[in-house]
């Protein structure tokens, strides 16, 4: 047997190992989840906030143009607001006429409160005149049953020729005056009666009024409190009709003019904040070490010469797939197995240079799992 025959067989069977070991440890690499992972299902991604009205209105002028940056706060697009002024200056009127309304309501309760004050001062003094009366009458009636003893007494005086007919007359007298005197205290006290039942009417009707009063506050301040929250709400319409930058970003491309009807909700232009990041799609078999905080390399096509820097802020909770409209049900018909993508958001280095980079550009990523980490 010749060294050749030999030799060639040997070399043969080399070269099928080194292939074996080269593909086996690819296999190692890429699908035992060790060692860096590569993808090139990435593109970058930003935040996209379609802006719209939220009140319809005539573009009355365009502040800014098609693909600017803007900065947060910035005027953007402004609605003609002459019929919004309006309707604001007619609610602060009417606000102003339920303030007089619940003014005029003080004003008749301070009136009320001086009658209330004046049917107890009436009450007071008809019940003191009642006292004065029932006093009168009492001190006239003791009186009179002494004149009334005395005239008796002159009576059997003059009969049996003991006394004038002078002192019997002014018996008499005094007897008729006291009793005059008495119907003339019980008519006081009737008049007092009378006085205290009126002035007592006069103090309940007082109060009634001045319940009826308070009652009415409380509407007078509910129609206040109804016209107030009515100016929020056309102040808030009218700070609509000017429509602003909600954060830093660019533009895109205006889809309403100056001199354009345009109804609440419509769209006039999206907003592409500022701050971009990676969202790179990994087959699930690569992530087996991958967690957040990894190191990851980024090459952007648009820029082939330059290799950014990041590292991985966030992994999707679940595979793609289970996010799309209509998720796979492998529970029905045939099945076949596929490898699934997860999405993982990789944010840039703070000292990256990612101001030309825009939102849709694809990339490739490499990430260097923790245990494998090499920069």
């Amino acid at each position: 047997m010749s060294k050749r025959s030999v030799l060639v067989p040997l070399l043969v069977l080399g070269m099928a190992a080194a292939v074996f070991f080269g593909i086996r440890s690819y296999w190692m690499t890429e699908h035992a989840e060790t060692g860096d992972q590569h993808t090139d299902d990435a593109y970058i991604r930003a935040y996209q906030t379609p802006l719209s009205t939220r009140i319809s209105g005539t573009v009355k002028h365009v502040d800014i143009r098609d693909y600017e940056t803007v900065t947060k706060g910035q005027p953007l697009l402004e609605l003609e607001d002459a019929d919004y002024q309006a309707v604001l200056k007619e609610a602060e009127a009417a606000l102003e006429a339920a303030n007089a309304e619940y003014a005029a309501n003080q004003d008749a309760k301070k009136a009320a409160d001086a009658s209330i004050d004046g049917a107890q001062a009436g009450v007071e003094q008809a019940q003191a005149a009642s006292i004065a009366a029932r006093s009168g009458i009492d001190s006239t009636q003791a009186s009179l049953i002494q004149a009334q003893s005395e005239f008796e007494r002159q009576t059997g005086l003059l009969e049996s020729k003991a006394t004038t007919k002078q002192q019997f007359e002014q018996a008499q007298a005094s007897k008729l005056e006291l009793a005059a005197g008495v119907a003339s205290r019980k008519a006081d006290l009737t008049r007092a009666e009378a006085g205290i039942a009126a002035a007592q009417a006069a103090l309940v009707s007082a109060k009634r009024q001045r319940a009826a009063l308070n009652a009415n506050d409380q509407g007078l301040l509910a129609n206040i409190d109804a016209k107030k929250s009515a100016i929020v709400v056309d102040r808030v319409n009218l700070g609509y009709t000017r429509i602003s930058s909600p954060a830093d970003g660019s533009l895109g491309e205006f889809q309403v003019h100056p001199g354009q009807l345009v109804g609440a909700g419509q769209q006039i232009v999206d907003l592409v904040q500022s701050g971009v990041w990676v969202q790179a799609n990994f087959r699930e078999t690569q992530l087996g070490h991958a967690k957040v905080g990894d190191l990851a390399d980024i090459k952007v096509d648009a820029f082939p010469s330059k290799t950014f820097h990041g590292h991985i802020l966030e992994i999707a909770p679940a595979s793609g797939s289970q996010f799309a409209l209509l998720p796979p049900d492998n529970a029905t018909g045939n099945y076949t197995k596929v490898v699934q993508r997860i999405p993982v958001k990789i944010a840039f280095d703070g000292n990256e240079s990612i101001t030309a980079l825009r939102p849709g550009f694809s990339v490739e990523v490499v990430i260097h799992p923790s245990d494998k980490a090499v920069r």
